[in-house]
């Protein structure tokens, strides 16, 4: 992998609606250009169900109260919700000199080596992108490249209402479960941001430039 000469923004938008979010990460990718600097968004979204590209309905069993957004993404449903860490990374993969496998591999090292510093020890699967623990999901994947950019990216369960997660079959798998850092160890949400975004940092040798700093 090669350096990209500009640093990468860090956007912390908050707590958000996901379809605000997702339609200005597509309006970015739209409008950007090879001067375009790369960025990653951290949120933790209002409940919501997203179904990827792949999604089938009968994988959403009763949503209830929480909407059922369809997304562009690759994968299947999966839920955002509070006390999760969404990352959405918007790359020129190009610039940075990687493919699609590669930014997946990157993401998922990133989340083994964020819990890995909370003393939790992950794995991944080769038929079944994300992160796992004993056999349970803790970090979720999905993806859109658009000429030659990516946005979309990553989840990881922190300290998290893990409820909403029985009413799916979780990125359409029928085999696991689904738990969180908390169910492990004592996490803070701003913590854990910190330690994913230096992996993240690490994975793709990129320079992050965090608000405020200059």
């Amino acid at each position: 992998m090669t350096v990209t000469a500009l640093p990468t923004n860090v956007r912390d938008l908050g707590i958000t609606r996901y379809e605000p979010v997702f339609a200005e990460m597509q309006t970015y990718t739209r409008a950007r250009d090879d001067n375009s600097a790369d960025e990653v968004w951290l949120t933790q979204h209002h409940p919501v169900f997203t179904q990827g590209q792949a999604g089938k309905p009968e994988h959403i069993f009763d949503a209830g109260e929480i909407p059922i957004v369809q997304s562009d993404r690759g994968g299947q449903v999966t839920y955002h919700g509070p006390g999760q860490i969404t990352a959405y990374l918007l790359f020129d993969l190009r610039r940075l000199g990687i493919g699609v496998r590669d930014l997946v591999c990157g993401m998922e090292k990133a989340m083994l080596h964020t819990l890995g510093v909370f003393g939790v020890e992950g794995y991944a699967r080769q038929d079944a992108p994300g992160v796992y623990v004993d056999g349970n999901k803790i970090g979720s994947l999905g993806l859109r490249v658009r000429r030659g950019c990516s946005y979309h990216g990553l989840s990881l369960n922190v300290d998290m209402d893990l409820t909403p997660f029985d009413r799916i079959n979780p990125c359409g798998l029928t085999d696991i479960g689904v738990t969180h850092i908390a169910d492990f160890a004592t996490v803070a949400l701003p913590e854990t941001e910190e330690v994913l975004l230096s992996a993240l940092e690490t994975q793709f040798e990129i320079t992050l430039r965090r608000p405020g700093r200059s």
